[in-house]
């Protein structure tokens, strides 16, 4: 709930903070994203993931990267206050938040093999629901504080609340304060629990085959690749003198509509799961995520662009619950760090590198070449809505042609038993 509080108080505005008061393009304001995220992802996948493996840290991996992620950001504000030029100043944002996710990464690493140590396969969607949910509350209150804060409540200025520190301290005060109750969390691990059947079918068999795994790397990066790609653009869509122009409070109501959908649907997600089983949670999700996109690039309605944050918020719950369980059953035990952390690649580089070389390319490129903001900002979302549908249709061969055919391999090995689990 915390993470999600910080989250949603520093990251919805910030891009707007880049965008109207530094002075950054469009594509350069994705680069809060794109290189922080991308230093995250090398560093779980080949520092942090094996380490976590070999030596069997979690809860530690957590504490420590949250601690450092803490102090880290107090001083990228100082950096960047300290910095005369404007633009330079959202460079040094950037390359600070980047330094920052070489620790923040063991966090993220650490927890996502942390729910795999303790909950069986069949628990872990409904556990990552109920943390959507919450989460969505955090967030929810994240995002007024920082819609409060962002233009000083609002006596100041629109940005005072990045400028003069607010939501740098903030965030980091929330960093220190979450670290507390994950001093009371197992330490994590294979050695807490045997292994069931079902997670051990993981480790042999088509299951675990490189080919399905990568296929269905291959579908969420698509899906996650298209869907986020316009979170970081937006709320700059949003506040467009040209568009809807919304205030930094209202702004935070519609964001907050997407928290509420998490909520709600972050409780359903485990009877979303148990009832059409996580294949086709992923599907429902992910149909719902372009009509999300397909539904903000055609209104010009305030109330439709609700809707599309609600839409948005109940894929977001579903996708991420059900594909965190669909990709726990394709790890083998003893992998589970390094592979979760290529996993978490498909989610964490989509909110920059979706927004760098896609949504940000194509808002530039059509008003260099003439046409309005709002076109090239709905343009965008065109765009993105294109890319998850791509990532939808690797997603139903996935279910509906490599799947069969590795459940009928599976039952001429292992016996019906075992496949029945396959679909998950």
């Amino acid at each position: 709930m915390m993470a999600m509080f910080r989250r949603g108080l520093f990251y919805s505005f910030l891009s707007v903070y880049l965008r109207h008061f530094l002075g950054l393009s469009v594509t350069e304001t994705t680069l809060f994203a794109t290189l922080p995220m991308a230093v995250n992802i090398v560093f779980q996948t080949f520092v942090w993931g094996g380490l976590s493996d070999r030596y069997q840290l979690r809860r530690t991996m957590i504490i420590v990267g949250e601690i450092t992620a803490a102090f880290g950001t107090v001083l990228v504000w100082y950096w960047h206050r300290s910095v005369p030029n404007l633009i330079l100043a959202g460079y040094v944002i950037i390359i600070g938040l980047s330094v920052i996710e070489i620790f923040w990464s063991m966090s993220n690493v650490g927890w996502s093999a942390l729910i795999s140590d303790i909950y069986r396969k069949e628990q872990r969607t409904a556990v990552q629901g109920r943390l959507a949910s919450v989460g969505g509350i955090g967030r929810l209150g994240g995002v007024w504080i920082g819609g409060v804060l962002y233009d000083g409540f609002p006596f100041q200025y629109a940005g005072w609340g990045f400028h003069e520190g607010w939501l740098f301290f903030v965030s980091a005060a929330v960093m220190l304060l979450s670290v507390i109750p994950m001093l009371f969390v197992p330490e994590g691990g294979i050695h807490l629990r045997n292994e069931t059947s079902s997670d051990s079918s993981a480790r042999s068999g088509t299951v675990s085959s490189e080919r399905i795994f990568f296929v269905f790397l291959l579908a969420m990066t698509f899906i996650n690749f298209g869907r986020n790609s316009i979170a970081l653009i937006l709320t700059q869509y949003l506040v467009l003198d040209t568009g809807f122009a919304v205030s930094s409070k209202a702004l935070s109501y519609i964001v907050n509509a997407q928290s509420a959908a998490i909520i709600v649907f972050g409780l359903l997600a485990g009877r979303i799961g148990s009832r059409w089983g996580d294949g086709n949670a992923l599907l429902i999700g992910t149909v719902a995520s372009v009509f999300s996109l397909l539904l903000i690039a055609f209104t010009d309605r305030i109330v439709w662009v609700v809707v599309s944050n609600l839409l948005r918020g109940a894929s977001d719950a579903i996708l991420l619950s059900a594909a965190y369980a669909f990709a726990s059953v394709l790890i083998p035990p003893l992998q589970r760090a390094k592979r979760f952390g290529a996993f978490n690649a498909t989610f964490f580089l989509s909110w920059g590198v979706g927004g760098t070389l896609i949504a940000g390319p194509v808002v530039d490129a059509l008003m260099a070449a003439g046409q309005t903001e709002v076109f090239a900002y709905r343009m965008s979302f065109l765009s993105a809505a294109a890319l998850t549908a791509v990532g939808l249709v690797i997603l139903l061969a996935l279910m509906f042609r490599i799947l069969p055919e590795s459940t009928l391999q599976r039952v001429q090995q292992s016996g019906p038993e075992d496949a029945a689990d396959t679909r998950g």
